[in-house]
């Protein structure tokens, strides 16, 4: 059986080494060398929407690589891509590395500098143990065989643009088409996510961010069940508990929602941090709100600039939604792409925020009605963003969903105040 390879070096020499090396394999097909972390996750997910048996059988974790550290992408490759062998390369022979690597879900580990013997004998060990995961994952239809549900990131240029009403609401509309979503507050100092959608829940990301195992209990636990059926994970209560969610914990939280939800939409607010970076780096679409006036445009320039300082995130993978949109503004969205690089979404939410000001006051937003203007762009760029069924995207998705959304809402008020 030929294995193929998929080798993940950064560093030209050592990919170099680690070809010539594989090429000597009997029946081996090695790839060409991704050069960072971000290549290798985009790759996988590619292949694994297309099959499980696009999959590479085993992947080549460099110790090197960036910009996520060897280890967090080996728990990642796991989690997210079960049937793949992840084969760890690294100078560093201890015990406790090679416990650590075998924790984050490695199945062998190759030492520096490369001897072909160890190398053959680690990646046929690791092509075995995928081909009986893929055994396993065939036998049934139930079996997650793909990269998990699709994540969604919601970052704002600056405070006050209606970060967390997009994010809110690509939820909704989301969960309105019949897929499973997980709304994650990540604005880990200031979040609003409860207030808007009317929850009192002690728990919080912040219980999950000493865990090295998250498991569905835990999971369920930390997660309050909305009436719309939004499964929340909050911000914490105080403010001052946030840091301690680290970028590692960041990553492996939002890793164990996806492998539970079709959709993970995630808060991120306006301020950048470790966790924020993380989970904006990993996340399928990166969306950047701002509002038509020179301030938040700058705001939101700087933004994209930093993440792309910072290898977070390029300009030209991130989506710009322009809120509070008017035919009167001086700064139309073709000037908000131009100037900050980004792809700025078709949809623009119009400026009618007397449409949101009594369900943002009762903090029911939730049940904004079906004919607000800004309610239906929000759940059309749900649909632009592919985070709605195709049945439900067909037509006039932000109409239709909204309209859904509403006659849920409704049906709800109704049964609280016992009418008819």
């Amino acid at each position: 059986m030929t294995t193929r390879i998929l080798p993940a070096v950064g560093d030209p020499d050592a990919a170099r080494s680690v070809t010539t090396l594989l090429s000597q394999l009997p029946d081996a097909e090695p790839a060409p060398p991704v050069a960072d972390s971000t290549q290798l996750v985009d790759t996988l997910a590619r292949l694994a929407a297309a099959s499980l048996d696009e999959l590479p059988e085993v992947v080549l974790v460099h110790e090197r690589i960036g910009p996520v550290p060897a280890l967090e992408l080996v728990r990642e490759v796991a989690l997210r891509f079960p049937a793949v062998g992840v084969v760890l390369i690294t100078a560093d022979a201890s015990p406790v590395l090679f416990s650590a690597a075998m924790d984050s879900g490695a199945r062998g580990l190759v030492t520096l500098p490369l001897g072909y013997e160890e190398l053959a004998s680690r990646v046929q060990t690791a092509a075995q143990w995928s081909a009986g995961v893929r055994r396993h994952l065939g036998s049934g239809p139930d079996q997650a065989a793909g990269p998990g549900g699709t994540v969604v990131t919601v970052s704002g240029a600056k405070g006050g643009v209606g970060t967390t009403v997009a994010a809110v609401h690509l939820a909704l509309a989301a969960r309105a088409s019949g897929r499973s979503v997980a709304l994650v507050d990540m604005d880990l100092q200031s979040g609003d996510v409860a207030s808007y959608l009317d929850v009192q829940f002690r728990r919080s990301v912040a219980d999950l961010a000493a865990i090295t195992d998250i498991s569905p209990r835990v999971l369920q636990d930390a997660v309050y069940v909305h009436e719309t059926g939004l499964s929340l994970l909050l911000s914490p209560a105080e403010g001052e508990r946030g840091e301690e969610v680290t970028d590692r914990a960041a990553r492996q939280v939002v890793s164990a929602l996806r492998g539970r939800h079709e959709v993970v939409v995630v808060d991120c607010g306006s301020r950048l941090d470790g966790a924020n970076a993380a989970v904006i780096e990993m996340a399928d679409t990166a969306l950047l709100v701002t509002t038509p006036d020179v301030v938040a445009v700058r705001a939101a320039k700087r933004t994209v600039r930093m993440w792309e300082r910072l290898q977070v995130r390029k300009a030209e993978e991130t989506i710009t939604l322009v809120n509070r949109q008017h035919r009167s503004s001086e700064i139309q969205p073709p000037l908000v792409q131009k100037i900050t690089g980004t792809r700025v979404a078709g949809v623009s939410v119009p400026a009618h925020f007397k449409e949101l000001q009594a369900v943002v006051d009762a903090g029911r937003l939730h049940e904004l009605d079906a004919k607000s203007t800004v309610k239906q762009a929000l759940w059309s760029l749900a649909g632009e963003l592919g985070l709605v069924r195709a049945a439900q995207a067909a037509g006039r998705p932000g109409k239709q969903l909204a309209r859904s959304g509403t006659d849920r809402g409704s049906l709800g008020l109704r049964r609280r105040t016992g009418g008819r």
